[in-house]
C-alpha cells in the first residue's frame, strides 16, 4: 500500500471523546479514494494528520513505505511531500495568480522553477490568468490556482478537503470533470474528503463512509451509494 494509517489514536482534548481510535486506512498508488461523512465524524483530521498538520497520540503513518508517524517518529509537513487543498483554497490576496503557484518553490533556480510553473498553468488552464489577483478570477479558477500551488510542488500523495463548497452548484459538475482530468494526467494518489457523493462518484475509485471516526462502509462507490448497508450510511448518501 503506497499510504497506510495503522491504529490511529486522536484527540484534541483528553477529557473529550477520541476523534478517531484504532482508526485505520489504506490506499493503493495512483488511486482515488473519497471519504464521506458528516461534519465532526473526523473527515478533515484525517487529513491533517496525513499532512502532519496534527500528531497521533497513538498509531503509525507512512507513506511509501516510509514512517511519517510513530512512537519515536515524527516527520514535518514540509518533508512528507504531500500537496494539500483547503477548503477555503488559502491563497494569497496580495499575490498573483502566478505567485501563488510560486510560494511552494521558491527555492528552485529560476529557469526551472519557471518552467515547472508554466507547465503547471497549461494542466489547470490557467496560463492566461497568470498575472491576476486572486479577486480577479472566478471561484472555479481560484481552487485550480490553489490545486497548481499543491501539485507544482510534485507531491506523492494530494489531499483535498472539501474542494468544492464554496463553488456555485452550476460550476461543480464543470470543475470535477477538469479536477478528474487533472488527477488522471499527474496519476497521483489522492484523497477528497467531501459531504457531497456526486464528487465520490465522479472522481473516486474507491468510497469510505465515516462515523464518529469510524469506517461504517467501504468499497466501489457506485456500490456503496447504491447498495448502503446501514441506517446511518443511508442517511449520508441519499
Amino acid at each position: 500500500m503506497y499510504l497506510e494509517m495503522k491504529d490511529i489514536k486522536f484527540y484534541y482534548n483528553k477529557n473529550e471523546n477520541n476523534i478517531l481510535d484504532k482508526f485505520n486506512l489504506s490506499i493503493k498508488n495512483g488511486k482515488t479514494l473519497s471519504i464521506l461523512g458528516e461534519s465532526g465524524s473526523g473527515k478533515s483530521t484525517i487529513l491533517r494528520l496525513i499532512a502532519g498538520l496534527e500528531k497521533p497520540s497513538k498509531g503509525e503513518i507512512y507513506i511509501d513505505k516510509k514512517i511519517m508517524n510513530g512512537k519515536n517518529t515524527f516527520i514535518s509537513p514540509e518533508n512528507r511531500k504531500v500537496g494539500m487543498v483547503f477548503q477555503d483554497y488559502a491563497l494569497f490576496p496580495h499575490m498573483t495568480v502566478y505567485e501563488n503557484i510560486k510560494f511552494g518553490i521558491s527555492d528552485l533556480k529560476k529557469d526551472i522553477r519557471d518552467k515547472k510553473i508554466i507547465n503547471t498553468l497549461k494542466l489547470v488552464e490557467l496560463l492566461d490568468y497568470k498575472d491576476k489577483y486572486p479577486h480577479q478570477i472566478s471561484g472555479g479558477q481560484q481552487q485550480r490556482t490553489a490545486l497548481a500551488r499543491a501539485i507544482v510542488t510534485e507531491p506523492k500523495i494530494l489531499l483535498l478537503d472539501e474542494p468544492f463548497s464554496n463553488l456555485d452548484t452550476n460550476l461543480k459538475h464543470n470543475i470535477r470533470n477538469k479536477l478528474s482530468k487533472i488527477i488522471s494526467k499527474i496519476n497521483i494518489t489522492t484523497i477528497i474528503v467531501s459531504h457531497d457523493k456526486q464528487d465520490a462518484l465522479s472522481l473516486a475509485d474507491e468510497l469510505i463512509i465515516l462515523k464518529n471516526g469510524k469506517i461504517v462502509q467501504k468499497g466501489i462507490p457506485q456500490n456503496v451509494i447504491s447498495r448502503p448497508t446501514t441506517e446511518y450510511t443511508k442517511g449520508i448518501v441519499y
